[in-house]
């Protein structure tokens, strides 16, 4: 029996032509064991005369064929099917959209499309090495969205959680411009880089969490555990005690009577800031008081300036267009304030000014950045000089926040610690007067 075949040879070129056979498995096998990646394997008298691979009467026929055939290839003959895993990528897709794992995906792909690995044939390596389920299914419906005829960044739209409009728009031009090997590894930098930053932030921002915690639960162990230990001997010495103490023994009454309404009370507040964050309104005044507080603000400034940099310049030096390239950035500060600063400047630029005329409005990005852009601009070189930018930036702020957090230790030490001695001493006393006026006796 005699199938006609089309795909990919270990070079990457196109191949095709027809095998001799006794079933479609061995004809696959066979054609592995010759190097060839097949995307369509078809009985010859279906496809036609010579493997067309196209009669409109079994093109149906031919798709599921060669739609197997493929997974079937790039699992090294397997004999899997892929319906469970995709329905549960369908069904419980990974959450997050996690950037370190995208970012090693991309890394991945990167690698093995500049060695010439054909994008479906790198997909399917990719797949098989993903470890995380959720993940490996996304990977293997982009790999049949290909196999289908879809780009890769058609198959990439189809993943919001993970890629956005930076991210297709980046392989799109990679694909356009015969260099997605170095889009994706640009790609892949710019997510690591993020979370990278994030990391940092988070890592300076533990331990000071921690401490906080836990004096404060220290303080109200205090108050509502210990400080009730004291208040019979303090009944029974009928002396008039402390403002301080009294102060604390009228909150430790009023915690263990009404802890349900604290607490109660503390978690509606809690969800409600949640829910509000989440509105538009919430995120723009979140947005708003966190570029204006007093010195975290200026670093907050910083750290917006530096991610909008460095996605426009990427973009910019990628020959994306560039209203498009503004209005993707724009998507992508996660600043409300900063996306209304970047629709103006895409307004002015569709008038015919340039980006600096009005990116240091509000003085939201520094003059010093302003004037670095509007020299970019005037020498043609705008892409590398937002790259730099960006660069430059990162660094400072990785500097700042391990400063910050230097500072940040011993001064919650030392609140907490005069806090909890405060609260010590106020206990303690009325004891200290009860035992001098003992010893004046």
């Amino acid at each position: 029996m005699k199938f006609a075949y089309s795909g990919y040879d270990k070079q990457g070129a196109a191949s095709k032509g027809s095998i001799e056979a006794s079933s479609l498995n061995e004809a696959r096998d066979a054609l592995r064991a010759k190097g060839v990646f097949a995307t369509k394997v078809v009985e010859d008298a279906m496809s036609g005369s010579g493997g067309s691979g196209g009669s409109g009467g079994s093109h149906a026929s031919a798709h599921n064929v060669s739609h197997t055939t493929a997974h079937n290839a790039s699992h090294g003959a397997s004999g899997h099917s892929d319906a469970t895993p995709t329905n549960r990528g369908r069904g419980r897709p990974s959450s997050g959209g996690n950037a370190k794992r995208v970012s090693g995906f991309l890394k991945q792909l990167s690698l093995l499309v500049s060695s010439g690995t054909p994008v479906v044939e790198a997909l399917g390596a990719v797949e098989r090495q993903t470890q995380d389920l959720a993940f490996k299914a996304i990977v293997t419906q982009m790999r049949q969205r290909i196999e289908e005829g879809a780009s890769l960044s058609e198959a990439l739209r189809g993943h919001p959680e993970h890629f956005d409009g930076v991210a297709l728009s980046l392989v799109a031009a990679g694909e356009s411009g015969a260099s997605l090997d170095k889009m994706l590894l640009r790609l892949a930098t710019i997510l690591e880089r993020a979370a990278q930053v994030r990391g940092a932030i988070i890592g300076a921002m533990v331990y000071p969490t921690v401490l906080t915690t836990v004096c404060m639960v220290v303080l109200v162990v205090m108050i509502t555990v210990v400080l009730p230990r004291f208040e019979g001997m303090f009944g029974a010495m009928n002396t008039r005690l402390p403002a301080s103490t009294e102060v604390l023994l009228m909150i430790s009454k009023f915690l263990r009577a009404y802890w349900w309404a604290v607490g109660g009370g503390l978690i509606a507040s809690v969800t409600g800031l949640v829910f509000y964050l989440k509105t538009p309104g919430g995120r723009w005044r979140k947005d708003l008081v966190l570029i204006h507080m007093p010195q975290l603000g200026r670093l907050n400034r910083s750290f917006v300036t530096a991610r909008l940099s460095r996605i426009l310049g990427l973009l910019v030096e990628s020959h994306v267009p560039m209203l498009t390239a503004l209005d993707l950035t724009r998507r992508a500060t996660g600043n409300a304030i900063y996306s209304e600063l970047l629709a103006r400047v895409q307004l002015s630029v569709e008038r015919g000014e340039q980006i600096s005329s009005h990116l240091g409005e509000g003085g939201l990005v520094s003059a010093a950045v302003c004037e670095a852009v509007r020299t970019g601009e005037n020498t043609g070189r705008l892409g590398d000089v937002l790259t730099n930018i960006a660069e430059f930036m990162d660094r400072e702020n990785e500097i700042v926040i391990r400063s910050l957090t230097s500072i940040l230790e011993p001064v919650i030490l030392l609140v907490m610690g005069v806090l909890v001695g405060a609260v010590a001493i106020s206990m303690f006393l009325p004891l200290f007067d009860l035992a001098a006026s003992t010893g004046g006796g």
